[in-house]
């Protein structure tokens, strides 16, 4: 946050941000005193006293300064606590612990009261404030003790100890500042830091400029040589014709020679300055991505120590011993994605202490440690983010698990029986399922690993899932390292640059055209054992129609399971790291567009949004709109090809009639029954209509009645291909309107494309 922004703050803005920071300082410490209770040597734990004692010092200062009563009193007494900890005149135990705990709450919601009134603690708050005073006060002077409750400090003579509690203004003096070897930071907005980021890339992007620049000045130098070349050429010719033309040339070519050398020079330097213009823009870049990255162990605004804390507590509500280690704190992470971090992992690890953690008696009887152990690990590998919840509880019971999809119909006995287990935990992460019987307000509403795997979609992530009865489960997810730049593969479409971004391309292929097969009017191809669907990019972008090269299609594979797609494109360019830039939000959501980016030599680029693209997809292919790719040869380029609707509730009828058709070059569009047939042609233009009669939803007659009463389609030919080959039904027909009639039976080849002539001409 930048100084302007702290200016304009509240004093309990500044508070609330004061509080944010300390309360991780006392929620680590506070972890680290309980996790080592018991340890005989109390110099261990003097580091994370020392840091408590110094938060709850610095949290009465800040709540004295801007008179906020009630923090002032919180953490008056968490600090006294504290100094008699250190000063050996108090055993902190469980029961301290808790009540410090619950200190370290209440400090937090005085910050945060609703409506911003500091009179909360004073008001409405003061009851639970009393009680909290009155609790740890009485933790403080209990001496008590408890067999069976180990002290985290023990209390111990202190001979040295001049007074009980240190005085306030002793204090004051000896914990202001921070330490000399602290390193100094300043707050940034989000919204200035994205700006300093995009100037850096623009910076990259335009010192990359230099380069071609610089080739231009070499294709002039080498021209400068040629033409002193042909003076030399011409000084040879013109050797007889005089001293005044032997001057002249001379004086020419000592010019070409002067300014040769002067390019050359001037080209050196050019090539000089790119160099060190290009490094310090990769520099700048560098730093200026740098400074969105923060460490794991920030979370999201909520700190390892709060993670921490959360398991600490569930598994006190669930009367569980649980410890959460945190490996990797250090590790960078790009601030967006850890923001979006958050919620998942505080969901993994709900579920880790509540499903994956036993019980201490089940624990012991399986010859573990009382204490369940949950780890959350953060690193760099291959150039991905990898995060891991793993934990060392009872694992999932993969019968259990079979028999809960059964039951919620998602699937069969058969199936699942076929499923590897791999596949069978992909079911966690369904909406709201889940393997507890019963709701609590920790779990059984199975909605925590569908929010898991809906980040994952949203930052372009995976998880996968591993599970061993009796050792544990383990969550790995996989993320890119930053949002700010993407890794992207490069395509043309129309002309124009495109960017995929790599983490939703599946496969690029180039398809020769004998591997394309037509079902139902659609283009195919065979892709790992399944059929894919093809379209094309041009379609779903609105962006010409796709001309491909020779015999073969560029493909890029998107998509996954039932809803890939392959797209076809003109083709590739290759893969590029991309700096993303938002477009303008007055432009709203640009459809099948997620954002834009810069090439090197400066040109912009579109990076397409995968997910729409499907969603596009999935919409022309209920409509019936998708086109085929590649059809349109040099012959019939700038043709209009003459559009046949064949309306059949039969695959087979329509598949015979739509390869009839288009082996004679007809456009042919399908509509599975007579209600589909009516919403094709009152949005599409056809010269001709081919029908059946008996079909779902709305039958040949009716769509016949309905084509010749309104007034724009009342000129359309329509035939009707049917079963029916009764006089009265042929009757029928071409009462309500059809030009011819044909049973199915009895029609042949060249008799119904004979017809499709004779009614609209050759395709």
């Amino acid at each position: 946050m930048s100084s302007t922004d702290l200016r304009q703050m509240t004093m309990l803005e500044l508070f609330r941000h004061e509080v944010e920071s300390q309360v991780q300082v006392l929620n680590a410490g506070l972890l680290e005193l309980e996790r080592h209770a018991g340890d005989v040597d109390p110099e261990q734990l003097a580091e994370p006293l020392e840091a408590c004692m110094r938060a709850a010092h610095s949290l009465k200062g800040a709540a004295r300064i801007i008179t906020l009563n009630a923090g002032v009193n919180v953490a008056h007494v968490m600090e006294d606590c504290f100094v008699l900890a250190q000063q050996g005149r108090l055993s902190l135990r469980r029961r301290q612990i808790d009540a410090l705990f619950k200190g370290v709450d209440l400090l937090t919601r005085i910050a945060n009261a609703p409506g911003d009134d500091e009179t909360w603690g004073d008001k409405e708050g003061k009851p639970e404030i009393d009680a909290f005073m009155l609790a740890l006060s009485v933790a403080m002077t209990d001496s008590s003790d408890d067999e069976d409750e180990a002290p985290v400090i023990a209390a111990v003579p202190d001979a040295n100890a001049a007074a009980p509690v240190m005085q306030a203004e002793t204090r004051d003096a000896a914990y202001v500042g921070t330490g000399a070897g602290a390193g100094r930071s300043v707050r940034v907005s989000a919204d200035n830091l994205d700006r300093l980021l995009s100037l850096s890339g623009e910076s990259l992007v335009e010192s990359r400029r230099l380069k071609p620049f610089a080739a231009s000045m070499l294709r002039v130098k080498r021209l400068q040589r040629e033409a002193a070349q042909a003076l030399d050429m011409l000084q040879q010719k013109m050797s007889a014709g005089g001293d005044a033309a032997q001057v002249a040339l001379n004086e020419v070519r000592a010019l070409m020679l002067q300014a040769q050398h002067m390019v050359g020079d001037q080209l050196a330097e050019l090539e000089m300055f790119d160099r060190h213009s290009v490094n310090l823009s990769q520099r700048l870049y560098e730093e200026a991505l740098a400074c969105r990255m923060r460490p794991f162990s920030d979370g999201a605004g909520a700190g390892s120590g709060n993670y921490a804390r959360m398991v600490r507590d569930i598994g006190h509500t669930l009367g569980k011993s649980v410890r959460l280690d945190i490996v990797g704190s250090a590790t960078q992470i790009d601030r967006d994605i850890l923001e979006k971090l958050d919620a998942p992992i505080g969901h993994l690890l709900r579920n880790a202490a509540d499903h994956g953690i036993e019980s201490p008696q089940q624990r012991l009887r399986a010859g573990k440690p009382e204490q369940g152990r949950i780890t959350l690990e953060a690193r760099h590998s291959a150039g991905m983010l990898q995060v891991n919840v793993s934990d060392d509880g009872a694992g999932i019971d993969m019968e259990r698990l079979k028999k809960a999809i059964v039951a919620r119909k998602l699937s069969t006995d058969d199936i699942v029986a076929r499923l590897s287990e791999s596949e069978l935990l992909e079911f966690l992460l369904l909406p709201g399922f889940s393997l507890r019987d019963t709701v609590t307000d920790i779990s059984g509403r199975g909605v925590g690993l569908d929010v898991v795997a809906d980040m994952l979609k949203q930052v372009r992530g995976t998880v996968r899932i591993t599970s061993t009865i009796g050792q544990g489960t383990r969550f790995q997810l996989q993320l890119p390292l930053t949002l700010s730049v993407i890794r992207s593969l490069l395509v043309s479409i129309d002309g124009e640059p495109y960017a995929f971004p790599l983490a939703y391309v599946n496969r690029t292929l180039e398809l020769q055209r004998d591997e394309l097969d037509v079902l139902e009017g659609y283009q195919h191809f065979s892709f790992e054992g399944r059929q894919i669907g093809l379209v094309s990019a041009h379609q779903i972008l609105q962006k010409g129609d796709l001309r491909a090269r020779g015999e073969s299609v560029m493909v890029v594979v998107i998509g996954d399971n039932e809803h890939a797609y392959g797209v076809a494109v003109d083709r590739f360019l290759g893969e590029r790291m991309l700096v993303v830039q938002a477009l303008d939000a007055r432009l709203g959501k640009i459809p099948n567009v997620q954002a834009g980016a810069l090439m090197e030599d400066g040109a912009p680029v579109l990076i397409l949004d995968v997910a729409d693209m499907l969603r596009s997809v999935e919409k022309l292919s209920v409509a019936g709109q998708l086109e085929n790719v590649g059809q349109a040869s040099a012959d019939d380029a700038g043709m209009v090809r003459k559009r046949v609707l064949v309306v059949d509730d039969s695959l087979t009828v329509r598949e015979l009639e739509r390869k009839l058709l288009s082996n004679r070059g007809y456009q042919v569009t399908v509509a599975v029954d007579g209600m589909d047939g009516w919403n094709a042609v009152r949005t599409e233009q056809f010269d001709l209509v081919i029908t059946d009669i008996d079909m779902p939803r709305m039958d040949g007659i009716e769509l016949v009645t309905l084509i010749r009463q309104a007034p724009h389609l009342r000129n359309l030919p329509v035939m009707i291909v049917s079963y029916k080959d009764r006089e009265e039904d042929r009757q029928r027909g071409l009462e309500a309107g059809a030009d011819h009639y044909f049973t199915k039976s009895s029609f042949h080849d060249e008799t119904l494309l004979q017809a499709v002539v004779d009614l609209i001409g050759a395709a």
